[in-house]
């Protein structure tokens, strides 16, 4: 089967203010960076435009440091940057954990943010889905994993957004009328179809991380079929503000299991100015599994992946309260 890209037309801006005048003038277009998602699906013939705009050569967009991630930045540099490794280990430990090491070379903090929700019926070839007539993501007018016609049962599989909601960032977004900043815990929508907040005439330019990110106890905890390579199956993120023995703050994301990150940080709420001890950590563990929903579009069955979202979010919580993830000795 051929698997050839469909002709586009490429635009490369220097600047982030060039970039989104490009996109007023081509609304059909999409943004470029890395490419490991966004090619893949375009030889599948999955939503083509007719322009692409690339980001390759938008330089502001590389930064990093512990206050500000440009969304340009690839996930080697996150993974081995040294003092996020040192200041902020999660974010890297994280990083370091998405696709292969080839991707990672490739892959951006941006394209991670913005990963295209994916399922069975969905990430297929072009002849493959038409066999089975297309579905609501991609020209079609049905959810064939939950029949209906209105929401989009995809999976969210980025990695990276579930440790920056438990760390309380923030995305930065440019466009026509300025920039503006969300908080990442409020950025994504459970809906399979309509991702996320920001605009098709915007785009994401930087991840601010909070004044006080660093200061949190962090862990993320990721399960898929093969660690050298596979999408998430599930991912829990947990990051904690210890006061002694006792608990002062959680947050707590479960991601990959339905069609955005999911925050159950109010499963940990009644625990606060308690000890965190082993019961209370299989209680708020046993209260995640029992806040998910996954459903029948990735490898693993639902009811696997929910039994291990209890495993996994004591595995977090454990890492976390132990002091968080360390990297060349660092805490998170």
């Amino acid at each position: 089967m051929s698997m050839l890209l469909p002709p586009f037309q490429v635009h490369e801006p220097s600047t982030i203010e060039d970039a989104v005048r490009l996109k007023a003038q081509q609304p059909e277009s999409d943004w470029i960076a890395g490419g490991t998602d966004l090619l893949p699906n375009y030889k599948w013939m999955l939503n083509t435009r007719p322009h692409v705009i690339s980001l390759h050569r938008v330089g502001a967009l590389r930064e990093i440091t512990p206050k500000r991630i440009g969304a340009l930045a690839t996930l080697t540099q996150l993974a081995t940057h040294v003092e996020l490794r040192e200041s902020l280990p999660v974010i890297a430990h994280t990083a370091g954990l998405i696709a292969s090491p080839l991707i990672r070379n490739s892959g951006t903090l941006g394209g991670n943010l913005l990963l295209e929700n994916r399922c069975f019926f969905f990430n297929q070839a072009h002849l493959w889905r038409e066999s089975i007539n297309f579905c609501l993501k991609a020209s079609g007018t049905q959810c064939h994993v939950v029949p209906q016609e209105s929401k989009c049962y995809a999976t969210f599989s980025a990695d990276l957004p579930g440790p920056l909601i438990a760390l309380g960032a923030e995305f930065e977004l440019a466009g026509p009328k300025g920039t503006r900043r969300i908080a990442a815990s409020k950025f994504y929508k459970n809906d399979g179809i309509d991702r996320h907040e920001k605009r098709p005439d915007e785009l994401l330019t930087f991840v601010h991380l909070a004044a006080d990110a660093s200061k949190w106890r962090a862990s993320y905890q990721k399960l898929r079929q093969r660690d050298s390579w596979d999408f998430p199956e599930l991912g829990i993120a947990v990051a904690l503000k210890m006061e002694g023995e006792k608990l002062g703050e959680a947050r707590i994301v479960a991601n990959a299991l339905e069609c955005a990150p999911k925050d159950v940080s109010h499963l940990a709420d009644s625990y606060r100015g308690k000890p965190l001890n082993e019961r209370a950590i299989d209680e708020i563990a046993a209260a995640v599994e029992q806040n998910v929903r996954p459903v029948k579009n990735t490898n693993l069955s639902p009811s696997y992946r929910k039994k291990m979202a209890r495993v996994f979010a004591k595995r977090a919580l454990l890492e976390a309260r132990g002091g968080g993830v360390r990297l060349n000795g660092a805490r998170a």
